[in-house]
């Protein structure tokens, strides 16, 4: 497990609370904008930081990610851009665990073990990759644990207690429950029923659980933090930056203090929760 990743759950541990993972659309709507919301993401109350790798055929995102995908895609932003932006953050923040979301072509295309390398020197923490299931476990989850990078896998409602070992088995820094069956975005969570799929896996992992998809209001966040060791929170945010840019899809000047004010609720009514 990466230290950060590690410190950081072990941190929320000792002070009681759930934590906030966040996500964003690298480059969305550009590469400038996208690194200035990145940077104040820790102040507002994000504990860790997930970032979309735009890929053209997001298969497991809804509309809201799918058209952020598409911004920056159209912004010029590519992999080999963003390592430079998570450096230029780790130049200011060595404590945030960084986490990159996607899929595998854009690895593939960049060069497998190269884009490991490069993205541990630039300070990346941990990988989600959506399609690479852990039959597959050989092509990065084992080169990327060598190298102290997470490989954190997802897990769905339909992850019956058959296939749950093998999403377990070499996951590491945390596991990332899906709370509906879908794509981002689709639908809200049941906190019932999210109780009862985290107790199911706690059973059978001490890795800490983060879910995530659908919950999009502070209220939502609140009800999951009582429940999981995190909530993420990402087609809500990407949300708002779409609402805040101008008829020509260019950032206005309320995009950026929109994106940190919403962190800055959802952060507020995790730490909320009474989770004794």
């Amino acid at each position: 497990m990466s230290r950060r990743i590690e410190a950081r759950f072990a941190e929320l541990r000792r002070a009681g609370r759930a934590g906030l993972v966040t996500f964003l659309v690298a480059g969305d709507p550009d590469m400038t904008t996208f690194e200035e919301i990145l940077a104040g993401l820790p102040a507002a109350g994000a504990d860790i930081i997930e970032i979309g790798m735009p890929f053209s055929d997001p298969m497991a995102d809804g509309p809201s990610v799918q058209a952020g995908y598409l911004r920056a895609l159209e912004a010029g932003t590519k992999l080999r851009r963003i390592l430079p932006a998570v450096r230029r953050f780790r130049a200011r923040d060595d404590e945030t665990p960084i986490v990159l979301m996607g899929y595998y072509n854009p690895i593939w295309n960049y060069g497998r073990l190269q884009f490991l390398e490069d993205a541990r020197a630039a300070g990346v923490d941990g990988l989600i990759v959506v399609d690479l299931p852990p039959e597959e476990d050989a092509e990065l989850c084992l080169p990327a644990r060598e190298r102290d990078l997470a490989f954190i896998r997802l897990a769905t409602p339909t992850t019956d207690d058959a296939r749950l070992p093998k999403v377990l088995a070499n996951s590491s820094g945390f596991l990332y429950y899906v709370s509906i069956t879908g794509i981002t975005g689709a639908a809200a969570p049941v906190p019932t029923l999210v109780a009862e799929a985290v107790a199911r896996i706690r059973a059978r992992t001490d890795l800490p659980i983060a879910v995530g998809f659908g919950i999009r209001e502070p209220a939502q966040a609140a009800a999951i933090a009582r429940h999981a060791d995190a909530a993420v929170v990402g087609s809500a945010l990407v949300d708002l930056v779409a609402r805040h840019l101008d008829p020509e899809g260019r950032a206005t000047p309320r995009l950026v203090p929109a994106v940190h004010d919403k962190v800055r609720a959802l952060a507020a009514a995790i730490a909320g929760v009474n989770r004794s």
